[in-house]
Protein backbone atom coordinates (compact mmCIF):
# COMPACT_ATOMS: atom_id res chain seq x y z
CA UNK A 1 0.00 0.00 0.00
CA UNK A 2 1.34 3.62 -0.69
CA UNK A 3 2.44 5.96 1.61
CA UNK A 4 0.81 9.11 2.26
CA UNK A 5 3.25 10.03 5.52
CA UNK A 6 6.29 11.68 5.33
CA UNK A 7 8.26 9.67 7.63
CA UNK A 8 11.20 11.03 9.23
CA UNK A 9 12.88 7.61 9.56
CA UNK A 10 14.76 7.30 12.90
CA UNK A 11 18.84 7.26 13.54
CA UNK A 12 20.15 3.87 15.55
CA UNK A 13 23.54 2.71 17.32
CA UNK A 14 24.59 -0.13 15.53
CA UNK A 15 27.68 -2.39 17.56
CA UNK A 16 30.17 -4.53 15.31
CA UNK A 17 31.88 -7.25 16.49
CA UNK A 18 35.32 -5.20 14.84
CA UNK A 19 36.08 -1.59 14.92
CA UNK A 20 33.92 1.26 16.22
CA UNK A 21 29.93 1.12 16.08
CA UNK A 22 27.80 2.46 13.53
CA UNK A 23 25.03 4.66 13.27
CA UNK A 24 22.01 3.36 10.58
CA UNK A 25 19.63 5.23 9.35
CA UNK A 26 15.93 3.08 9.10
CA UNK A 27 13.18 3.58 7.20
CA UNK A 28 10.22 2.18 5.18
CA UNK A 29 10.62 1.84 1.68
CA UNK A 30 7.80 2.47 -0.61
CA UNK A 31 6.88 -1.16 -1.18
CA UNK A 32 6.44 -1.13 2.99
CA UNK A 33 9.89 -3.64 3.15
CA UNK A 34 12.14 -2.26 5.99
CA UNK A 35 15.49 -0.55 4.70
CA UNK A 36 18.69 0.90 6.55
CA UNK A 37 21.43 2.69 5.35
CA UNK A 38 25.07 3.16 7.14
CA UNK A 39 25.61 6.89 8.16
CA UNK A 40 29.07 6.40 9.55
CA UNK A 41 30.88 5.28 12.65
CA UNK A 42 31.28 7.42 16.55
CA UNK A 43 34.42 8.31 15.55
CA UNK A 44 33.37 10.50 12.71
CA UNK A 45 29.83 11.05 14.53
CA UNK A 46 29.98 11.18 17.82
CA UNK A 47 26.52 11.92 19.13
CA UNK A 48 23.42 11.20 17.70
CA UNK A 49 22.86 14.78 16.82
CA UNK A 50 25.39 15.04 14.47
CA UNK A 51 24.55 11.66 13.09
CA UNK A 52 20.60 12.77 12.53
CA UNK A 53 21.90 16.09 10.98
CA UNK A 54 24.43 14.11 8.68
CA UNK A 55 21.39 11.74 7.85
CA UNK A 56 19.20 14.44 6.25
CA UNK A 57 19.86 13.96 2.95
CA UNK A 58 18.59 10.42 3.19
CA UNK A 59 15.18 11.51 4.29
CA UNK A 60 15.21 12.49 0.31
CA UNK A 61 15.08 9.09 -0.20
CA UNK A 62 12.78 7.62 2.06
CA UNK A 63 10.37 9.95 0.80
CA UNK A 64 10.83 10.62 -2.87
CA UNK A 65 7.24 11.75 -3.49
CA UNK A 66 7.07 14.69 -1.10
CA UNK A 67 10.61 16.21 0.07
CA UNK A 68 9.12 19.44 -0.58
CA UNK A 69 6.51 18.92 1.93
CA UNK A 70 9.47 19.69 4.52
CA UNK A 71 11.79 22.21 4.65
CA UNK A 72 15.41 20.63 3.28
CA UNK A 73 18.58 22.57 3.89
CA UNK A 74 21.27 23.23 1.40
CA UNK A 75 23.82 20.91 3.08
CA UNK A 76 21.70 18.09 2.97
CA UNK A 77 21.28 18.55 -0.87
CA UNK A 78 24.60 19.08 -1.41
CA UNK A 79 25.26 15.72 0.78
CA UNK A 80 23.11 14.00 -1.97
CA UNK A 81 24.13 15.76 -5.24
CA UNK A 82 27.98 14.39 -4.24
CA UNK A 83 26.38 10.78 -3.65
CA UNK A 84 24.54 10.69 -7.16
CA UNK A 85 25.63 13.23 -9.36
CA UNK A 86 29.29 15.18 -9.36
CA UNK A 87 30.56 14.65 -12.72
CA UNK A 88 32.86 11.37 -13.58
CA UNK A 89 35.59 12.91 -14.68
CA UNK A 90 38.43 12.78 -11.94
CA UNK A 91 40.23 16.18 -12.72
CA UNK A 92 36.12 17.66 -12.74
CA UNK A 93 34.99 16.20 -9.79
CA UNK A 94 38.47 17.16 -7.55
CA UNK A 95 37.54 20.67 -8.49
CA UNK A 96 33.87 20.19 -7.78
CA UNK A 97 34.68 18.87 -3.96
CA UNK A 98 36.97 21.74 -3.53
CA UNK A 99 34.43 24.23 -4.36
CA UNK A 100 32.36 22.89 -2.58
CA UNK A 101 34.35 22.39 0.83
CA UNK A 102 36.44 25.65 0.39
CA UNK A 103 33.45 28.13 -0.32
CA UNK A 104 29.65 26.37 -1.06
CA UNK A 105 29.42 24.57 1.84
CA UNK A 106 30.58 26.77 4.84
CA UNK A 107 28.36 29.60 3.64
CA UNK A 108 25.02 27.93 2.62
CA UNK A 109 24.65 24.65 4.24
CA UNK A 110 22.31 25.44 6.92
CA UNK A 111 19.80 27.52 4.53
CA UNK A 112 16.98 26.36 3.21
CA UNK A 113 17.13 25.81 -0.47
CA UNK A 114 14.32 28.27 -0.82
CA UNK A 115 16.35 30.97 0.20
CA UNK A 116 18.96 30.45 -1.79
CA UNK A 117 18.31 33.83 -3.67
CA UNK A 118 20.36 35.04 -6.78
CA UNK A 119 20.57 38.59 -5.39
CA UNK A 120 22.38 36.97 -2.20
CA UNK A 121 24.35 34.39 -4.14
CA UNK A 122 25.66 37.14 -6.63
CA UNK A 123 26.22 39.45 -3.41
CA UNK A 124 28.28 37.03 -2.07
CA UNK A 125 30.56 35.74 -5.14
CA UNK A 126 31.03 40.01 -5.52
CA UNK A 127 32.76 39.61 -1.76
CA UNK A 128 34.82 36.08 -2.85
CA UNK A 129 38.63 37.55 -3.22
CA UNK A 130 38.71 34.81 -6.11
CA UNK A 131 39.51 34.72 -9.73
CA UNK A 132 36.41 35.26 -12.19
CA UNK A 133 36.74 32.04 -13.85
CA UNK A 134 36.89 30.36 -10.72
CA UNK A 135 34.04 32.50 -9.76
CA UNK A 136 32.21 31.26 -12.32
CA UNK A 137 33.16 27.91 -11.90
CA UNK A 138 31.35 28.08 -8.55
CA UNK A 139 28.16 29.66 -10.01
CA UNK A 140 28.12 26.87 -12.62
CA UNK A 141 28.34 24.16 -9.41
CA UNK A 142 25.00 26.20 -7.59
CA UNK A 143 23.63 25.68 -10.91
CA UNK A 144 23.49 22.20 -11.22
CA UNK A 145 22.82 21.62 -7.59
CA UNK A 146 19.65 23.78 -7.88
CA UNK A 147 19.05 21.70 -11.02
CA UNK A 148 18.88 18.72 -9.20
CA UNK A 149 16.53 19.97 -6.70
CA UNK A 150 14.25 20.90 -9.02
CA UNK A 151 14.25 17.27 -10.71
CA UNK A 152 14.41 15.26 -7.50
CA UNK A 153 11.01 18.01 -6.07
CA UNK A 154 12.34 19.41 -3.38
CA UNK A 155 11.95 22.97 -5.11
CA UNK A 156 9.55 24.18 -7.22
CA UNK A 157 9.63 23.62 -11.01
CA UNK A 158 10.70 26.85 -12.88
CA UNK A 159 14.05 29.23 -14.13
CA UNK A 160 16.93 27.71 -12.60
CA UNK A 161 17.36 30.33 -9.91
CA UNK A 162 21.28 30.80 -10.34
CA UNK A 163 20.44 31.35 -14.05
CA UNK A 164 19.88 34.96 -13.21
CA UNK A 165 23.41 35.42 -11.35
CA UNK A 166 25.08 37.84 -13.27
CA UNK A 167 29.67 37.49 -12.99
CA UNK A 168 31.26 40.52 -14.52
CA UNK A 169 34.25 39.32 -16.40
CA UNK A 170 34.00 35.39 -16.11
CA UNK A 171 34.48 35.43 -19.79
CA UNK A 172 37.58 37.56 -19.45
CA UNK A 173 41.01 36.16 -18.97
CA UNK A 174 42.88 37.63 -15.91
CA UNK A 175 46.70 37.43 -17.79
CA UNK A 176 46.87 36.70 -21.36
CA UNK A 177 49.26 33.46 -22.56
CA UNK A 178 52.53 33.40 -24.17
CA UNK A 179 52.95 32.92 -27.54
CA UNK A 180 56.65 31.80 -28.16
CA UNK A 181 58.37 32.58 -31.67
CA UNK A 182 60.39 28.99 -32.39
CA UNK A 183 63.40 30.80 -31.46
CA UNK A 184 62.19 31.45 -28.11
CA UNK A 185 61.21 28.01 -28.21
CA UNK A 186 64.63 26.74 -28.92
CA UNK A 187 66.22 29.00 -26.31
CA UNK A 188 63.70 27.36 -23.64
CA UNK A 189 64.69 23.72 -25.13
CA UNK A 190 68.45 24.85 -24.60
CA UNK A 191 68.21 25.58 -20.95
CA UNK A 192 66.82 22.06 -20.07
CA UNK A 193 70.40 21.19 -19.16
CA UNK A 194 71.16 17.90 -17.20
CA UNK A 195 71.25 18.00 -13.45
CA UNK A 196 74.35 16.02 -11.98
CA UNK A 197 73.43 13.32 -9.44
CA UNK A 198 69.26 13.58 -10.40
CA UNK A 199 67.74 10.32 -11.90
CA UNK A 200 65.39 12.58 -14.42
CA UNK A 201 66.84 13.05 -17.64
CA UNK A 202 66.84 16.03 -19.27
CA UNK A 203 66.88 14.73 -22.70
CA UNK A 204 62.83 13.74 -21.29
CA UNK A 205 61.96 16.73 -20.27
CA UNK A 206 63.61 18.32 -23.86
CA UNK A 207 61.13 16.03 -26.00
CA UNK A 208 58.04 16.20 -24.23
CA UNK A 209 58.66 20.24 -24.79
CA UNK A 210 58.81 19.03 -28.79
CA UNK A 211 55.73 16.48 -28.30
CA UNK A 212 53.60 19.66 -26.79
CA UNK A 213 55.03 22.17 -29.51
CA UNK A 214 54.54 19.81 -32.45
CA UNK A 215 51.09 18.76 -31.09
CA UNK A 216 49.31 20.72 -29.08
CA UNK A 217 49.09 18.23 -26.33
CA UNK A 218 48.01 19.22 -22.25
CA UNK A 219 49.81 18.01 -19.80
CA UNK A 220 47.62 15.51 -18.75
CA UNK A 221 47.59 14.25 -22.41
CA UNK A 222 51.83 14.54 -22.09
CA UNK A 223 52.16 12.31 -19.10
CA UNK A 224 49.43 9.68 -20.67
CA UNK A 225 51.41 8.95 -23.80
CA UNK A 226 52.31 5.06 -24.10
CA UNK A 227 54.83 3.42 -26.68
CA UNK A 228 51.88 1.47 -28.04
CA UNK A 229 49.93 4.66 -29.21
CA UNK A 230 52.97 5.63 -31.58
CA UNK A 231 52.17 4.40 -34.98
CA UNK A 232 55.58 5.09 -36.62
CA UNK A 233 54.80 3.37 -39.56
CA UNK A 234 51.64 5.09 -40.21
CA UNK A 235 52.72 7.81 -38.74
CA UNK A 236 50.40 8.69 -36.63
CA UNK A 237 49.84 9.15 -32.55
CA UNK A 238 46.51 8.19 -30.65
CA UNK A 239 45.76 10.40 -27.77
CA UNK A 240 43.90 7.94 -25.66
CA UNK A 241 44.20 8.69 -21.82
CA UNK A 242 45.18 11.22 -19.48
CA UNK A 243 46.89 11.52 -16.40
CA UNK A 244 45.32 14.03 -13.30
CA UNK A 245 46.89 13.97 -9.76
CA UNK A 246 48.71 10.69 -10.54
CA UNK A 247 45.09 9.25 -11.82
CA UNK A 248 44.99 7.78 -15.39
CA UNK A 249 41.86 8.40 -17.01
CA UNK A 250 39.73 9.33 -20.11
CA UNK A 251 40.94 12.42 -22.50
CA UNK A 252 38.70 15.47 -21.44
CA UNK A 253 36.07 14.65 -24.73
CA UNK A 254 36.00 12.46 -27.06
CA UNK A 255 37.05 15.29 -29.62
CA UNK A 256 40.54 15.02 -27.57
CA UNK A 257 40.85 11.13 -28.92
CA UNK A 258 41.59 12.39 -32.29
CA UNK A 259 44.73 10.84 -33.86
CA UNK A 260 47.44 13.09 -34.74
CA UNK A 261 49.72 12.99 -37.58
CA UNK A 262 53.40 12.02 -36.55
CA UNK A 263 55.62 14.12 -38.51
CA UNK A 264 58.72 12.26 -39.92
CA UNK A 265 61.12 15.49 -38.67
CA UNK A 266 59.08 15.12 -35.46
CA UNK A 267 58.66 11.13 -35.17
CA UNK A 268 62.80 11.15 -35.51
CA UNK A 269 62.69 12.82 -32.01
CA UNK A 270 60.63 10.21 -30.44
CA UNK A 271 62.60 7.59 -32.26
CA UNK A 272 66.00 8.90 -30.31
CA UNK A 273 64.19 9.08 -27.14
CA UNK A 274 63.07 5.80 -27.40
CA UNK A 275 66.53 4.22 -28.08
CA UNK A 276 67.27 6.36 -25.16
CA UNK A 277 64.65 5.78 -22.67
CA UNK A 278 65.08 2.42 -20.24
CA UNK A 279 61.39 1.69 -20.95
CA UNK A 280 60.58 1.28 -24.41
CA UNK A 281 58.65 -1.71 -24.43
CA UNK A 282 54.98 -1.08 -26.45
CA UNK A 283 52.86 -0.67 -22.80
CA UNK A 284 55.68 1.40 -21.26
CA UNK A 285 55.33 4.96 -20.73
CA UNK A 286 56.41 7.52 -23.24
CA UNK A 287 57.04 9.99 -20.52
CA UNK A 288 57.59 7.27 -17.12
CA UNK A 289 58.80 8.43 -13.87
CA UNK A 290 61.78 6.85 -12.69
CA UNK A 291 61.52 7.09 -9.23
CA UNK A 292 58.71 4.34 -9.47
CA UNK A 293 60.84 1.40 -11.98
CA UNK A 294 58.64 3.31 -15.20
CA UNK A 295 55.48 1.86 -13.44
CA UNK A 296 53.84 5.25 -13.41
CA UNK A 297 53.83 8.33 -15.80
CA UNK A 298 55.82 11.27 -15.24
CA UNK A 299 53.94 13.76 -13.44
CA UNK A 300 53.86 16.27 -15.87
CA UNK A 301 52.72 19.56 -13.45
CA UNK A 302 55.78 19.16 -10.90
CA UNK A 303 58.36 18.88 -14.09
CA UNK A 304 56.51 22.58 -15.56
CA UNK A 305 57.20 24.08 -11.77
CA UNK A 306 60.74 22.60 -11.30
CA UNK A 307 62.19 22.76 -14.75
CA UNK A 308 60.19 24.60 -17.27
CA UNK A 309 59.33 28.06 -15.69
CA UNK A 310 62.87 28.56 -14.84
CA UNK A 311 63.98 27.48 -17.71
CA UNK A 312 61.34 29.95 -19.67
CA UNK A 313 62.26 32.96 -17.16
CA UNK A 314 66.19 32.56 -17.38
CA UNK A 315 65.92 32.45 -21.67
CA UNK A 316 64.09 35.60 -21.27
CA UNK A 317 60.30 34.94 -22.71
CA UNK A 318 58.81 34.94 -19.13
CA UNK A 319 56.31 32.61 -16.91
CA UNK A 320 55.47 29.99 -19.38
CA UNK A 321 53.71 25.96 -18.66
CA UNK A 322 52.70 23.48 -20.83
CA UNK A 323 49.77 25.53 -22.18
CA UNK A 324 52.47 28.06 -23.66
CA UNK A 325 53.23 25.58 -25.99
CA UNK A 326 49.71 24.63 -26.99
CA UNK A 327 49.02 27.91 -27.56
CA UNK A 328 52.12 28.32 -29.60
CA UNK A 329 51.21 25.14 -31.44
CA UNK A 330 47.46 27.26 -32.32
CA UNK A 331 49.30 30.08 -33.20
CA UNK A 332 51.57 28.15 -35.99
CA UNK A 333 49.31 26.57 -37.50
CA UNK A 334 47.45 30.32 -37.92
CA UNK A 335 50.90 31.86 -39.04
CA UNK A 336 51.28 28.69 -41.70
CA UNK A 337 48.10 29.60 -43.10
CA UNK A 338 45.94 26.16 -42.17
CA UNK A 339 41.91 26.84 -42.43
CA UNK A 340 40.19 27.38 -39.13
CA UNK A 341 38.79 23.88 -39.52
CA UNK A 342 41.72 22.29 -39.87
CA UNK A 343 42.69 24.06 -36.69
CA UNK A 344 40.00 23.06 -34.70
CA UNK A 345 40.67 19.19 -35.92
CA UNK A 346 43.96 19.20 -34.96
CA UNK A 347 43.50 21.00 -31.20
CA UNK A 348 40.55 18.84 -31.15
CA UNK A 349 38.43 21.29 -30.08
CA UNK A 350 34.67 20.26 -29.76
CA UNK A 351 33.72 24.15 -30.73
CA UNK A 352 35.68 25.54 -33.36
CA UNK A 353 34.76 29.19 -31.46
CA UNK A 354 36.97 27.41 -28.74
CA UNK A 355 39.87 27.80 -31.65
CA UNK A 356 39.24 30.94 -32.45
CA UNK A 357 38.35 32.85 -29.14
CA UNK A 358 40.25 31.00 -26.58
CA UNK A 359 43.15 30.14 -28.74
CA UNK A 360 42.47 32.86 -31.58
CA UNK A 361 45.75 34.80 -30.97
CA UNK A 362 48.32 35.45 -33.20
CA UNK A 363 52.57 36.45 -34.12
CA UNK A 364 52.38 40.47 -34.23
CA UNK A 365 54.58 39.67 -37.64
CA UNK A 366 51.39 37.88 -39.39
CA UNK A 367 49.23 40.60 -37.40
CA UNK A 368 51.56 43.03 -38.97
CA UNK A 369 51.45 42.19 -42.30
CA UNK A 370 47.92 41.62 -42.48
CA UNK A 371 47.31 44.62 -41.19
CA UNK A 372 49.82 46.63 -43.50
CA UNK A 373 48.20 44.58 -46.19
CA UNK A 374 44.82 46.48 -45.68
CA UNK A 375 45.94 50.05 -45.61
CA UNK A 376 47.73 49.85 -48.25
CA UNK A 377 44.50 48.83 -49.76
CA UNK A 378 42.48 51.64 -48.38
CA UNK A 379 45.25 54.79 -48.73
CA UNK A 380 45.69 53.50 -52.35
CA UNK A 381 41.75 53.62 -52.78
CA UNK A 382 41.64 57.03 -51.05
CA UNK A 383 44.69 58.08 -53.41
CA UNK A 384 42.77 57.13 -56.35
Amino acid sequence: MRRTRYQFGSVQRKPRKLGPDVWVYRYVGSAGNKLSVEIGDIDRYKTKAQALKASEHLRMTANPDKAIQRGVTFGALLDRYETEEMPSRFSTRKSYKSNIKTHIRPKWAEYPIEEIKPFAVESWLKDLKLEPKTLGNIKTILSAVMGCAMRWEMLAMGVNPMSLVRIKGVSKRSRKPIILTIEQVFAVVDEIKEIPFMILDAEMIRTMIWTSVCLGLSASELSGLKWCDVDFKGEVIWIRRGVVSGRVGEVKTIYREAPLPLAPEFSEILAKWRLKSPFRSEDDWLFPNPTTGGAKPINAWNLQTRYIKPAGLRAGVGCIGWHSFRHTYRALLDATGAPIGVQQKLMRHANITTTMNVYGDAYMKQKREANDTVVREILSGRVQ
